[in-house]
């Protein structure tokens, strides 16, 4: 099978901080990848060159055998790539459902109008859980609804490559445990690449993991072997027993 994303000695430099510093990386299609790692090991930075938010400073991205390096972001997101981010970024003044209708508009070209938009945001907002609340004004809702807004607004673009970066952070319990279904979900007929600190949640989703150190690749392998790995203890997960314990 050929890799859906590679990338080849892809650095970015500011001035002598090397935030990604030649990372060669693949993930597979239908792969739930988790890249884990420290503040500051370069995984925003990372995710930011692949949907085209940052130039590269060296280095070359392929995705799905066509090379995007110098692509914009607009044409990256029509071939697929999807990227929530860290902070939200939802338009806090208008409703849920105009903050989705956006996303939605941008991949109907069939003409189909007003009632596939309307179907489209509506599927959306109910997968992450949001249905019923398409009327409310994205500024009024929490933190984690929304985290879970956006998340909608990259599925309504209907990924083939759905990245999503710290998407945890902010949700209840109860909203981990419907996220975790949710991903699984989505990895039936996309690609997801997930930038989390939450270990336990790493654990259960990922098929395997990527972890960044220093803008470098540390380790990658599958949850056990990341656990079990003992460069990774030290830079990151502490002792076996802590790393035992997180997942």
């Amino acid at each position: 099978m050929t890799p859906l994303l590679t990338t080849r000695g892809l650095s970015r430099f500011y001035g002598g901080l090397k935030a990604v510093d030649g990372v060669d990386f693949a993930v597979m299609p239908g792969e739930i990848r988790a890249i884990i790692g420290p503040n500051g090991a370069g995984k925003t930075t990372f995710a930011s060159l692949v949907c085209g938010r940052v130039e590269p400073s060296s280095g070359r991205i392929v995705f799905d055998g066509s090379d995007i390096t110098d692509m914009p972001p607009h044409r990256r997101a029509r071939l697929g790539i999807a990227y929530t981010f860290q902070i939200t970024s939802v338009f806090a003044n208008l409703t849920a459902y105009d903050n989705v209708a956006l996303p939605v508009q941008r991949t109907l070209t069939d003409g189909r109008g007003h009632g596939g938009v309307h179907a489209g945001v509506m599927s959306a907002l109910e997968r992450v859980g949001l249905a019923g609340r398409e009327n409310a004004i994205a500024g009024t809702l929490s933190y984690g609804h929304q985290r879970l807004l956006e998340v909608a607004m990259g599925l309504a673009l209907k990924p083939r490559l759905l990245i999503l970066d710290e998407p945890t952070q902010g949700l209840s319990d109860g909203e981990i445990d419907n996220f975790i279904a949710l991903v699984r979900e989505i990895a039936r007929d996309a690609t997801v690449l997930l930038i989390e600190h939450n270990m336990p949640v790493v654990m259960q989703l990922a098929d395997r993991i990527t972890v960044m150190n220093l803008g470098k690749i540390l380790a990658e392998g599958t949850p056990e072997q990341i656990r079990a790995n003992s460069h990774v203890q030290h830079a990151y997960l502490g002792t076996p027993e802590e790393a035992e314990a997180d997942g």
